[in-house]
């Protein structure tokens, strides 16, 4: 152990103890702290953090405040039930008379143009041999081959019915449409349940025929008649395929 003492002018003596282990020496007292130092610049600015969570929603204003702004549209809904049917008005007032279509230039002037092209059509087709005229009836075809409900079909679709002659002309007007296709068609006539009756698609009886000689001879069999490429008859079942030739 050793003593030391520190005389400083004017300031008292201290006496310090302490106990020398590996050295002689012994550690001062901590000095006086100085002065603290001058701040030192800002530093830059971080990076933006991660978006947080929606916050609660905060409590209602008192009333009379400002709208806030419109919502987004929502989702259409369902469609709702029909409302029931409202009364019928009253019937309007009569208007006044037209012009009669007679006395309508520009309407007598559309029916002309109208009927021109038609005749271009029927001439265009009649040449081609797709249509045949005979007094006021025409005959026509599409060229497809079906049985007889499927021809009956196509021509009442298009406002006609299956070709039947009624005498020697409209009978020839047919022949030169299967002679353009080398082809048999059916006609509109079928047997009753009476073999050997046969009548129209209407129900009249037939008034004229041209059979083939020793025909019909289906005894019942052969329901439906078609015309050979010679322009005589002959009695057959219906689901052939025939051409489909149609009258108006």
């Amino acid at each position: 152990m050793c003593l030391q003492l520190w005389i400083w002018p004017f300031v008292t003596v201290i006496l310090v103890t302490c106990h020398a282990q590996s050295s002689d020496k012994c550690l001062g007292t901590p000095g006086i702290p100085g002065t603290p130092g001058q701040n030192g610049l800002p530093g830059r600015d971080g990076r933006d953090g991660m978006k947080g969570d929606t916050g609660v929603p905060g409590p209602m204003g008192p009333p009379g405040g400002h709208s806030g702004p419109p919502g987004r549209d929502g989702l259409t809904g369902p469609a709702g039930t029909p409302g029931v049917q409202g009364i019928k008005g009253e019937k309007g007032d009569i208007g006044p008379p037209g012009i009669p279509a007679s006395l309508d230039d520009k309407l007598q002037l559309q029916f002309a143009n109208m009927n021109q092209q038609i005749k271009k059509l029927e001439g265009v087709l009649f040449l081609d041999g797709k249509i045949q005229h005979v007094k006021d009836k025409i005959l026509a075809t599409n060229g497809k081959e079906v049985d007889f409900k499927t021809s009956q079909a196509t021509c009442e679709d298009v406002g006609g019915s299956i070709a039947t002659p009624m005498n020697e002309a409209e009978n020839s007007a047919i022949l030169t449409i299967l002679k353009q296709y080398n082809r048999y068609a059916y006609l509109g006539i079928i047997e009753g349940a009476i073999p050997g009756d046969f009548h129209y698609l209407d129900g009249d009886h037939v008034n004229y025929t041209n059979w083939r000689k020793n025909e019909p001879t289906g005894k019942g069999k052969e329901n439906c008649i078609e015309m050979y490429t010679d322009g005589k008859w002959n009695d057959k079942t219906c689901n052939q395929y025939r051409l489909t030739v149609c009258e108006f």
